[in-house]
């Protein structure tokens, strides 16, 4: 019945709650048809679909961590815990387990010594977590029962696979591990980026996503059999359909891709820069976290499909978005060739294909829908005139996400070093640690720590990456 109706996503619903970033979804197993998101704002909240064809309402919201959250995963259901159980990982180094109905942690796991960036569950009630400290741990109910190491670089993603004692993770070191029985058994190279998603196709077959914007698909046995290639930037996501091998990706090109027999058969363009999170409901739809703090709701089903008026609110938010040239979303653009607005007089040849026009000297970004048969807009296309761009987080260093990363110059002709800072981290603290790690003057103590304070000031969460010339003589 889905595939008969054009097979096309469009909006169900947009979720408003979260204050800042969603950066994890899970679908949930009670109530029935809903997730879990976990945010920036350091809450995880539970959604139930209200009605069959309509929206979700937010059931709880469960705070128990210090610092952002990253990610979730479910603990299926037990004989202690028959509705199963809510795993939360955060940049607080900490493991959060949650009952359904119960706002406050069950118990906290701790052990990380960095942030807890993935999750996922197996059967008989344990959790594979990994982080930024280079390793993942395996937890049964409240207890360690052990680290995987091995990876030189921070784990973005890991899965327990179906068959019993396997387990892969996948890091900034560009490579993806399998596990059996807490040994490494191999390693899958390919990637030439950090490795940020995996999703399981069988017990044969699994996917992985990448910073380097490509999709592999690998056997077990370690043959890569496919690269799929069309997101134009980081891949932070991907969720495979229920019972095929279909799936979708999201990442920092402003777009969710859906993927049918290995093709990307329909690009969704959001109106936020970083896409970080998907998963697919029971039913086929698709959610979506972004850097906008919104949840919204795909669904190939005319019945769940938002009305007219929801649909027209979303373009229009689109519409309004501006895209910097600079993140490469739409390729190199050389504004003074571009055509104007009786360019979007020719149909597209496929789904999701960008055009550019200018028009009264703007320059407009529009994608062709094969559904809908007309160029969307999704956005101006707007020159850096040096605004500072919010980044969520997004400057890496080392395989690592930070709010800042700044470039600092000890003495006019030394070398420079680099010092990564987080809105949430102490600036003495930081500064201290800068100094003690790259062996410099202890005397700079507070000249450091008053530049973090200076080019942080005012600006939460703002964030640049730009070069900050001597810090020191000014």
């Amino acid at each position: 019945a889905m595939a008969g109706e054009g097979s096309t996503f469009r909006l169900r619903c947009s979720l408003l709650g979260h204050g800042q970033d969603v950066r994890g979804l899970t679908r949930g197993l009670f109530p029935e048809g809903g997730f879990v998101s976990v945010s920036r704002d350091r809450t995880a909240r539970l959604w139930a679909p209200d009605g069959p064809n309509r929206g979700f309402t937010e059931v709880h919201c469960m705070s128990g961590h210090s610092n952002f959250v990253s990610c979730v995963c479910i603990i299926p259901p037990s004989e202690l815990y028959p509705r199963g159980l809510i795993a939360t990982g955060g940049n607080d180094h900490n493991i959060c387990i949650f009952t359904i109905d119960n706002p406050a942690p069950l118990y906290t796991l701790k052990g990380h010594k960095n942030t807890v960036c993935s999750l996922s569950s197996g059967k008989f009630g344990t959790l594979l977590s990994g982080s930024w400290d280079t390793t993942a741990k395996v937890w049964l109910n409240d207890r360690c029962m052990m680290t995987l190491q091995g990876h030189t670089a921070a784990i973005w993603a890991v899965k327990i696979l179906p068959e019993q004692g396997l387990m892969l993770t996948g890091s900034a070191d560009k490579t993806i591990k399998l596990w059996k029985a807490g040994r490494c058994e191999r390693t899958f190279t390919g990637h030439e980026d950090c490795v940020r998603g995996l999703a399981i196709l069988s017990e044969m077959e699994f996917l992985s996503c990448a910073n380097d914007a490509s999709v592999r698909r690998w056997q077990i046995s370690g043959e890569c059999l496919q690269v799929y290639y069309g997101h134009t930037n980081y891949i932070y996501s991907i969720s495979v359909f229920p019972r095929c091998k279909d799936f979708v990706t999201t990442g920092e090109d402003r777009s969710l891709r859906i993927w049918k027999q290995g093709e990307c058969a329909q690009t969704i363009r959001l109106p936020a820069q970083s896409v970080w999170c998907c998963c697919v409901l029971d039913n086929g739809d698709i959610v979506v976290g972004a850097s906008d703090g919104i949840i919204r709701v795909f669904t190939e089903s005319l019945e769940r499909t938002a009305s007219a008026e929801e649909i027209q609110a979303f373009e229009n938010e689109l519409a309004q978005a501006s895209i910097d040239p600079k993140t490469g979303d739409l390729g190199d653009i050389n504004a003074d060739d571009l055509p104007g607005r009786e360019h979007l007089k020719d149909p597209g040849t496929r789904d999701g294909q960008t055009r550019l026009i200018k028009d009264n000297g703007k320059v407009e970004a529009y994608q062709w829908s094969v559904s809908e048969g007309r160029w969307i807009k999704i956005g101006d296309v707007v020159g850096s005139s040096g605004a500072t761009q919010q980044t969520s987080g997004k400057v890496l260093f080392e395989g690592k996400e930070y709010d800042y990363v700044f470039t600092i110059d000890v003495n006019e002709n030394g070398p420079s070093y680099r010092l990564p800072y987080n809105i949430t981290d102490d600036p003495w603290l930081t500064a201290y640690n800068f100094l003690q790690k790259n062996d410099l003057n202890p005397m700079f103590l507070d000249q450091v720590a008053k530049f973090i304070m200076d080019n942080t000031k005012g600006q939460t969460l703002l964030s640049t990456s730009s070069q900050y010339s001597d810090p020191f003589t000014g």
